[in-house]
């Protein structure tokens, strides 16, 4: 299936949205769909680095919203 991933920084003081990174990719299912942007947060280039994510089918459904675990999505990335 043809799947959205929108990558987000957010701001808890009151939970503000800044979209960083969009991607559209093909998935077999959601699990699928999570590896993908699991493995996106860390290899693509983006101008911050993403702690929440969200993913919408090609209806614009959205299928899946969380949380990145920072710290796993800062240990493999290199720093610049």
């Amino acid at each position: 299936m043809k799947i959205l991933i929108e990558f987000y920084r957010t701001r808890e003081a009151d939970d503000a949205h800044a979209l960083i990174g969009r991607e559209i990719v093909e998935a077999a299912d959601l699990d699928d769909a999570i590896e993908i942007a699991r493995l996106l947060a860390r290899t693509l280039n983006m101008p911050q680095r993403p702690d929440a994510l969200t993913i919408a089918d090609a209806t614009g459904a959205t299928l899946y919203s969380g949380a990145l675990a920072t710290q796993a999505v800062n240990e493999e990335r290199p720093a610049s």
